[in-house]
């Protein structure tokens, strides 16, 4: 490798450290306590927020890899998209990341890690994880606050987040505006309480060896079986990290905000 393009990854590594750096300062620490568990979670608040104004909400739920409880690691992916300058301008919101604790998962399923692809067994009969009721009661929380435009609340989630996202959608089908599930899976059974309330954008790497891009392509077959019509980005070249191409897309916040809430 040369000095050149040596010193230029490592220009890129500094300047990653730095953002992520930079958004554990911008979304503030707080904690949710609800019949003495606690879930933790960043917000991200506009600028010049005021509490006399209304403003768009966004969940994120983050992937497995970011469990845990130091309150930072769910910021590891997706944060940065809506603390960019431009962003941030353009699409003022409120941000959420909920951390879901190292033992435990957004979705209720059952996972075997002795295939790869994962191997996956959903069952949102059995009741919603401890984190999952936290997330709804969280949401719950700010939907009572005036600044919170009830219109205007979306979804999104990546890998174990993917997953998350569309058991909550299933579990809270007159909340959310639209969401966007990154190389998740869910039940396809459980489709029919959403498909036509909340427009969705799945995204799934071809090549992904993690979650099998087949269970994004079951959700959304089930999507238009019930009417609905979801988009579907499927990225030829993507392994499991697919997040980093769908943050990319240009109209990825232009498509999320355009979608209102019917009542």
């Amino acid at each position: 490798m040369s000095i050149k393009k040596f010193n230029s990854i490592l220009i890129i590594s500094f300047l990653g450290v730095l953002t992520y750096a930079q958004d554990t300062m911008e979304y503030k620490k707080r904690n949710f306590i609800s019949a003495e568990d606690t879930l933790s979670y960043r917000i991200l608040y506009p600028k010049n927020f005021d509490e006399q104004a209304s403003y768009p909400l966004i969940l994120f739920l983050h992937g497995a890899g970011e469990r845990g409880s130091d309150n930072k690691k769910q910021l590891t992916h997706g944060s940065t998209l809506f603390s960019n300058k431009e962003n941030e301008s353009d699409y003022p919101a409120i941000v959420i990341f909920p951390q879901c604790p190292s033992n435990d998962y957004w979705a209720k399923v059952v996972v075997d890690r002795s295939t790869h692809p994962l191997g996956l067994s959903f069952q949102y009969e059995n009741g919603p994880t401890r984190p999952m009721e936290l997330v709804m009661a969280l949401v719950e929380d700010f939907k009572k606050k005036n600044y919170v435009r009830k219109d205007q609340i979306y979804l999104m989630g990546l890998s174990m987040g993917g997953m998350g996202t569309y058991e909550l959608l299933s579990r809270k089908p007159d909340t959310f505006a639209a969401a966007i599930a990154i190389c998740g899976a869910g039940d396809p059974s459980t489709v029919k309480k959403y498909a036509q309330k909340t427009p969705l954008w799945a995204f799934h790497g071809a090549q992904d060896n993690v979650v099998d891009p087949k269970y994004s392509l079951e959700m959304v077959a089930a999507l238009l079986k019930e009417g609905a019509f979801p988009k579907m980005t499927m990225y030829d070249y993507a392994d499991h990290n697919s997040w980093d191409s769908a943050f990319s897309e240009p109209a990825l916040l232009e498509w999320l905000f355009s979608h209102r809430l019917e009542k």
